[in-house]
């Protein structure tokens, strides 16, 4: 796949930030690793100036996505004919609603069903904002691109194999997502009528309350909002255009040289340095979201699963794994 449907500022800026925003979630999922990120389990456990309320700003720094996504998608940055907002039943309709249906509910049906939420640091929230912002605008451009629109103008697009796949993957992801919410804000509200939800206590903030869910994934996994999360963008990525690699030129002795310890430095490189024009040409965005949320989340789970192990002790369930069911 190749973006050169169209010149200019607008396609520079657009590959630019395809190439930045992969290498800066690669180059952050590491130090993950190490860190806490102050939200949620492991939010500040004082209050101060840069501190913040942890539902309203869950609310706004993922309702920037789908405010991102919606004018990038009008402005049709990548194309000079400017196709627009596509009607409901295109294809690019039916992909921009499913976009619009997670962030509908991510961004404002969830956290205003949450009982309560942790407060957060707001470099968190300003961390995510620029997430947003630059995935929604990617997105939103991609879709109304020269090359999506010849993608999707077959009119038995929807009837491929891997349209009727990727879809049946995003609405099973998208459901899994949702009910495995639903267990942990049972949990919350379980806490709240039985007095165990945080409260004022001398001044001092208290903890959220964790417990330990059971059901459904819960059985394999500590994160399965995660797992049905990567699941359902997978899905969303095969529907909205090609692979982003042919698997034949994936062999394990190419993998190995690309990243041995003799060779890591100069193509790590060799990334930074080459044109962003030239930056991996088949990775849409679909994929580099697909990509960033994997390598962005991964860490998380990891260190969340070990804070469940920590505090639960022999409690919690020894046969689960992070967040990939028998493997991870």
């Amino acid at each position: 796949m190749s973006y050169a449907y169209s010149n200019g500022p607008a396609l520079q800026a657009f590959n630019y930030a395809r190439k930045w925003f992969t290498l800066l979630s690669l180059g952050t999922s590491p130090l993950l690793f190490f860190i806490n990120a102050p939200f949620g389990r492991f939010s500040p456990k004082s209050d101060s100036l840069f501190v913040v309320d942890g539902r309203k700003a869950w609310i706004v720094m993922e309702i920037v996505s789908p405010i991102a996504f919606i004018y990038s998608l009008k402005s049709a940055f990548l194309n000079q004919s400017n196709p627009g907002l596509p009607s409901i039943s295109s294809p690019r309709g039916i992909l921009a609603g499913l976009y619009l249906i997670h962030y509908a509910n991510r961004a404002i049906i969830s956290p205003l069903r949450t009982p309560s939420r942790s407060k957060q640091h707001i470099i968190v929230s300003l961390s995510a904002i620029f997430f947003n912002i630059l995935n929604g605008s990617l997105m939103g451009s991609y879709l109304s691109s020269p090359f999506t629109l010849i993608w999707l103008q077959s009119p038995e697009f929807t009837q491929r194999v891997q349209f009727k796949v990727g879809l049946a993957l995003w609405a099973a992801g998208f459901v899994g997502n949702i009910v495995h919410d639903e267990i942990l804000l049972e949990l919350r509200r379980k806490a709240r009528t039985t007095g165990k939800s945080r409260e004022q206590n001398n001044g001092e903030r208290k903890e959220e309350y964790y417990g330990i869910p059971y059901g459904l994934l819960y059985r394999y996994i500590s994160y399965p909002n995660y797992f049905c999360e990567w699941i359902e963008w997978i899905g969303f990525a095969l529907c909205a255009g090609p692979l982003p690699f042919q698997p034949s030129s994936l062999s394990l002795s190419t993998i190995i040289t690309m990243f041995s310890p003799f060779q890591l430095f100069s193509t790590i490189k060799n990334i930074v340095n080459e044109p962003a024009a030239n930056f991996a040409p088949s990775l849409s965005p679909p994929w580099i979201f697909v990509l960033s949320e994997i390598v962005l989340m991964l860490p998380r789970a990891y260190k969340g699963h070990l804070w469940y192990k920590s505090k639960f002790g022999d409690s919690y369930p020894r046969e689960r794994k992070a967040v990939v069911p028998f493997v991870l």
